[in-house]
Order: C-alpha cells, then sequence, then structure tokens
C-alpha cells in the first residue's frame, strides 16, 4: 500500500500520520488518535489480511480538515480527519455520496439538526460552524435551543452525564431533564446500562455488584440540558436556555467499527 502521498497530504493539513501493522491480540486494525514526545498523531494500523488501500478524497488546511477514503474488497469506507477545539479526532461519516469535507460535517448532522439549519441559518457558510441560529456543537453533540420549554424543577437533574457508551468519556451537563426512553442501570464495569432484569441478574450472580457505583438513567430518551456543558477535551459551553440534545451520526457509518478513538 502507497502511503507516502497519505502523508503528504496529512502534513498540508499540518498533522501527523503513521502506518503499522496491526499487533494479534493488542490493539485492532483501525484509525486512533495517539501521542508521542512529538505531540498527537493519527495511528493507521492494519490487520496481516487487511486488503485495503487509503486515499485522501479531499483537503481543507485553512480549516485543517481533510476526508479519508478506506478502500476495501466490500466496499469503501469514509473518515473526516481533522482538529476540533483542543486535539486532532478523526470520525466515521456516513453515506456513499460523500466526496468533500463540507459534505461529510454537513452528514454527521442528524436529521433534526438539519432541519433546523435549513430553516434558521441563512448564511451558508454559518451552517458548519459550532454555533450558528439553529445549534451549539460540542464535540460529537448538537445542542438546539427550545427557549418555551417549561419543566417541573422537582424533576431536573445536576451535573447529569451525556455518553454514547462503549466507555467514552461523558460530557457533564450542569442542568439536565430526561424524559421516555428505558430505565437502565449504568457503572464503570456496564457503561452501555442494564435493563431492570438485566440488573437484577448481575446482582444476584455477584455480591460485589452492589459495591459498584450503579447509576439509573433513561436510554434513548429526549434530553434537554442547560447551564454549563463541560468535557476535557473540549471548551466548556454556557447554555442560557433549554437545549434539546442530538448526537452525530457516525454510528450509522459502516466505517465506525474501525474508529478505535472516539472523544
Amino acid at each position: 500500500m502507497e502511503t507516502k502521498l497519505v502523508e503528504t497530504m496529512f502534513e498540508r493539513m499540518g498533522a501527523r500520520v503513521k502506518f503499522r501493522p496491526a499487533i494479534r491480540g493488542h490493539r485492532a486494525a483501525g484509525i486512533d488518535i495517539r501521542s508521542d514526545r512529538r505531540g498527537e498523531y493519527f495511528d493507521i494500523s492494519v490487520g496481516p489480511n487487511d486488503q485495503v488501500e487509503y486515499q485522501v478524497v479531499d483537503i481543507r488546511p485553512q480549516l485543517r480538515h481533510l476526508l479519508l477514503m478506506a478502500r476495501r474488497d466490500n466496499g469503501k469506507q469514509k473518515f473526516l480527519c481533522g482538529h476540533d477545539e483542543r486535539h486532532w479526532f478523526v470520525c466515521a461519516v456516513p453515506g456513499d455520496s460523500v466526496a468533500n469535507v463540507s459534505k461529510a460535517m454537513e452528514a454527521l448532522q442528524p436529521a433534526e439538526v438539519r432541519h433546523a439549519v435549513s430553516r434558521k441559518v441563512k448564511r451558508v457558510k454559518n451552517r458548519l460552524r459550532r454555533h450558528n441560529e439553529a445549534f451549539v456543537r460540542q464535540g460529537e453533540w448538537f445542542f438546539m435551543p427550545v427557549p418555551d420549554l417549561n419543566i417541573d424543577p422537582k424533576l431536573i437533574l445536576k451535573n447529569e452525564p451525556l455518553s454514547r457508551g462503549g466507555g467514552s468519556k461523558a460530557h457533564m451537563c450542569q442542568f439536565a431533564y430526561r424524559s421516555g426512553g428505558e430505565l437502565v442501570y449504568v457503572c464503570r464495569q456496564h457503561p452501555n446500562g442494564l435493563t431492570k432484569g438485566q440488573y437484577s441478574q448481575v446482582l444476584r450472580a455477584n455480591s460485589k455488584a452492589k459495591t459498584w457505583d450503579w447509576r439509573p438513567m433513561r436510554r434513548n430518551a429526549a434530553v434537554y440540558v442547560r447551564g454549563r456543558v463541560w468535557h476535557a477535551d473540549h471548551k466548556t459551553v454556557v447554555l442560557n436556555v433549554w437545549h434539546r440534545v442530538s448526537m452525530n451520526t457516525e454510528f450509522l457509518a459502516p466505517g465506525a467499527r474501525n474508529v478505535v478513538f472516539l472523544d
């Protein structure tokens, strides 16, 4: 696989990329963000039986973003690679027809966000910014204002985490309200949550499980947040009114399983 051209394109946006064989039993093949003495770099590991060719299909040096394509025998996968606030990131992109950085950023917006953008954001150049008339974005989370929302103060949660599961680092919200969804029990050992029945089974099977720091949460609930939202990798945002929360569409991308670094 020819890697020199890909390395040159990453250098054009101010980043480094390293290709290496995946180590069996240690780290799966995929794309990660790692660090060495020189700082962060993109780490692309290739398995021994992984027939893949990587190609940069679009680059926007001024944005410090590029669109990377992985061509495999079973199809193509696309990844948006770039710099967001404080760190480099990689994000799998849904959609076969995505051909440039702008379309990739748009494809990562959930449908309700795109609809709000089409109604509220008149200037095209503002539609992909982190803050516009339709939303505020922090990492993978979009916050859309709902200024007329009235919530019973008794139902407001404080210092509530926002997590997509899989062990990713949660974004913390000063005030939150969850409506609907499925009740699950979450702890460090079960970050994706267990239903009430699964939770009871774990407690019966393991006496030590009662000491785990369980937290009841709602899976797939409608979530609204207000106040400060913070995360170690992002600038804190302050939402003065209630905002509806939506997550980006990376989970719909066929290449999502090849992204190791998530936050």
